[in-house]
């Protein structure tokens, strides 16, 4: 028996990546995932976990849109009664200077990452307050609450903002057995990072990605499945105690206080 056997769960942004690795791991864990995204290739993520058999079902949705967050949601609740998990994950990350990033682009990051979050939680939030029973889990960064780099005004902002609405849902929630935290992850090795490391140097992006490693005392990004046992271990009554909170898994990358050159 795993610890989420017979839960349904909501992954949003689970074609690949981090929230991949999070319907995985909660599937492992014996919970029922319905996969959200707006790319075909959730169908394709689907049908790897069921070939693997894991419970998986695809659903395609465009969390900025709040009628497709709750078409999605009604199906899922008339197939299976209930959602116990929602695991806002979907998001977007592009780089501009503040004074070179146009409205559309600052839009876009606030739609995706912040309006996109609230859409899903709010379509699949009422059943939960009716049952008095669930679990939320927000993806956030260490990026914009706690460091950032040029060029991510728009993307920090919105992971920062991510912060206040986990507390201040966890805050209302709290009397309906509703709990609400945030993972705050660091350098994971995602297909987005693997495709920036070969714009960087298509020669060898594997040079990129050591060099980012180098910078983590624990000497390596991140893997998907380490974020997916995170946000299980929230999203099971283990963590009944648990809410209001963010939790990072950077590898200690947020810890050095100066950078060592050469070391």
């Amino acid at each position: 028996m795993g610890k989420l056997s017979g839960k349904v769960a909501i992954v949003t942004g689970a074609a690949m990546g981090n929230g991949e690795g999070m319907a995985r791991v909660m599937a492992r864990h014996g919970a029922h995932v319905a996969l959200w995204d707006r790319s075909d290739s959730v169908f394709a993520t689907a049908r790897a976990m069921q070939d693997e058999g894991l419970s998986a079902k695809p659903y395609k949705v465009d969390v900025t849109r709040f009628e497709a967050c709750c078409e999605a949601t009604d199906a899922i609740l008339q197939a299976n009664g209930r959602i116990d998990i929602l695991c806002n994950n979907a998001g977007v990350a592009r780089l501009a200077n503040f004074l070179e990033m146009d409205d559309n682009l600052r839009d876009f990051h606030f739609s995706v990452n912040i309006i996109g979050g609230w859409n899903a939680t709010k379509a699949v939030l009422p059943s939960m307050k009716a049952r008095r029973y669930g679990k939320i889990v927000n993806m956030s960064s260490v990026t914009g609450p706690m460091v950032v780099d040029e060029g991510m005004s728009a993307y920090a902002t919105s992971k920062a903002a991510i912060i206040g609405f986990t507390k201040a849902l966890a805050r209302d929630m709290a009397k309906y057995g509703i709990n609400v935290n945030a993972i705050c992850p660091g350098y994971i090795l995602t297909p987005m990072v693997e495709h920036t490391a070969r714009e960087s140097n298509p020669s060898d992006p594997q040079r990129v990605i050591a060099g980012i490693a180098a910078g983590v005392p624990l000497g390596r990004l991140g893997t998907p499945a380490e974020i997916g046992e995170l946000a299980a271990f929230l999203a099971s009554d283990e963590a009944s105690y648990i809410t209001g909170t963010q939790i990072v898994i950077d590898g200690g990358s947020t810890l050095p206080e100066t950078m060592t050159v050469g070391a």
